[in-house]
């Protein structure tokens, strides 16, 4: 699989936009603690399960420090967009709402732990490319994995509507 554009979604322009605004613009500007201080959220960092509060004004991210390391990332990410995205408290929403607000969450982790204005820092053809963006951006290498499948399902999808397009107006 090589590196080219393909047409991202409304939330993937929003992380790069997220991101850009505060000056994150490589692998390595990627850090929990400065995505929090940009956005005066209090992380705490302890044995207990993960989540995210807002009260007021304040917002907390609490990440459970008993599960692993690149995994305490993607947690992060996901309550950052609990924070950042959504409203209401999930106990007292309907559940199909809670719902489109977790998926939403998960689309999230993927594009803000492997952000598409970043892709080009990945080299496509390495045979270990998997290992490699675990060491660049930090995250599971199931996440990459998943990111990866994306990124190749939306080239594919975009090939094929192309080449239906085509031969459509051939008709």
């Amino acid at each position: 699989m090589s590196h080219t554009r393909y047409t991202t979604t409304i939330l993937e322009d929003w992380v790069t936009s997220f991101y850009l605004k505060i000056k994150i613009r490589t692998p390595d500007d990627i850090s929990e603690d400065y995505i929090a201080k940009q956005n005066e959220i209090y992380i705490k960092r302890a044995n207990i399960p993960s989540r995210y509060d807002v009260i007021g004004s304040f917002r907390s991210i609490t990440i459970d420090i008993r599960k692993d390391k690149l995994l305490q990332r993607e947690i992060f990410f996901h309550e950052l967009c609990h924070i950042l995205r959504h409203s209401g408290r999930q106990g007292m929403i309907p559940e199909a709402f809670r719902q489109l607000q977790e998926w939403d969450s998960c689309n999230f982790v993927r594009y803000a732990a492997i952000p598409n204005h970043m892709l080009h820092f990945i080299d496509f053809n390495e045979p270990f490319v998997i290992e490699q963006m675990v060491k660049m951006f930090k995250v599971t290498p199931e996440l990459c994995t998943e990111r990866l499948m994306q990124i190749e399902k939306r080239r594919n999808l975009q090939k094929f509507t192309r080449s239906f397009t085509i031969n459509f107006l051939k008709i």
